[in-house]
């Protein structure tokens, strides 16, 4: 229906436009309205020209508004994903192909050419332009990041970029990065970004008690990493607003600083190595200082819950790892004296499979028994 009024008025101006052009040329005949001199008043020129203007504006203007709405929509659209950043290494290409241009003629005295001089030093300067605009727009990635590079380091936020390491969201709230730091085994700054510190104010911030509490237990655990003399902390207000998600802005930043992420995130360890970002990974480092237990060794476990299979009984060592005790559904409560079997490393860590002592000490006196009777 929009379309259809769009028509009309642009037919209506169309037709006004036209009845104007004959007027204009002085085309016009003398008119007389009457009953009788409808074929005249048809034939007139400005009828036709009023007939002419109007088809014209019902198709070739409405046909140009509508490219040229189309146009400024999709412009529009594009102009929001541009960054300021973009725009001036945009301009900073226009400018150096502009120098380089103007180089070019001072150099070789083309505007001193008979006749077509100015000409020829005109076409050299738009060519040097179209190059640098060009080669800066393909080249724009490695410019910011070498912009940006330039502006983290002259503004101080980071000292060295040497053994810098950036915390993410999830290891701060963790909090395990803390005793690490504290027992001396983390080299270099702990760099915190401004985008970090937001998510962390929003968990704080939210109507959920249990993100609510994480939150601020992440924004403790920040507040005793500065406070601590042994921990060098670093606030770094780089920000990339141009990247929506903060584990890409994580990864931007260390790649632009040469530093590597601590994190206990499993996404975000996988996304970083994809971009070869090095990860440090609390989890990955808990079970590696876990004690080794060798199959034979005797240990003590508390059986608490029966286990996935018949007879069987579960505990757990200090450090979080499961025991499987077989035939230990009968010790359930009790603390017992067990001997390991075999152990099996999953991607969710260690587990140990023992059986009781006692259990073992009585299949040891079977087998002495076979044997002599044997």
């Amino acid at each position: 229906m929009l379309k259809r009024i769009m028509r009309i008025l642009l037919g209506v101006f169309g037709a006004i436009i036209g009845y104007q052009i004959i007027d204009v040329l002085n085309l016009n005949h003398n008119l007389n309205f009457s009953l009788n001199n409808w074929d005249a008043l048809l034939a007139s020129p400005q009828f036709l020209g009023s007939l002419g203007g109007a088809a014209a504006g019902s198709f070739i203007l409405y046909y140009i508004l509508e490219k040229f709405l189309k146009f400024t929509i999709d412009f529009e659209y594009k102009l929001k994903e541009i960054t300021w950043e973009k725009i001036l290494i945009a301009l900073l290409g226009v400018f150096t192909g502009l120098v380089f241009g103007t180089l070019v003629n001072f150099s070789f005295s083309v505007r001193s050419i008979p006749r077509v001089g100015l000409p020829v030093s005109i076409f050299v300067n738009v060519v040097c332009i179209y190059f640098g605009f060009t080669l800066a727009i393909n080249k724009q990635d490695e410019l910011i990041d070498f912009i940006s590079n330039n502006k983290i380091s002259s503004m101080g936020d980071v000292d060295s970029i040497v053994n810098n390491k950036i915390l993410d969201t999830s290891v701060i709230i963790d909090g395990r990065i803390l005793d690490i730091c504290q027992s001396g085994f983390v080299e270099g700054a702990l760099v915190i970004p401004e985008f970090v510190l937001e998510e962390l104010r929003h968990i704080a911030d939210s109507s959920d008690v249990l993100k609510r509490n994480r939150g601020r237990r992440g924004l403790d655990i920040l507040k005793k990493l500065q406070n601590s003399s042994d921990i060098e902390v670093q606030i770094v207000n780089q920000d990339f607003e141009e990247i929506p998600e903060v584990d890409s802005k994580l990864v931007k930043m260390a790649q632009l600083i040469d530093a590597r992420v601590i994190t206990n995130d499993f996404n975000l360890n996988k996304v970083a190595e994809l971009q070869g970002v090095k990860v440090l990974n609390i989890n990955e480092l808990a079970n590696a200082v876990k004690p080794v237990v060798l199959p034979g060794e005797e240990m003590e476990v508390k059986v608490i819950k029966e286990g996935k299979e018949e007879g069987q009984g579960v505990g757990y060592l200090d450090d979080g790892t499961m025991i499987v005790v077989d035939k230990g559904i009968n010790y359930i409560g009790d603390t017992i004296n067990v001997v390991v079997t075999s152990i099996l490393q999953t991607a969710a860590g260690r587990m140990i499979f023992a059986e009781p002592e006692e259990l073992r000490k009585q299949k040891e006196r079977q087998n002495t028994e076979q044997a002599v009777q044997g």
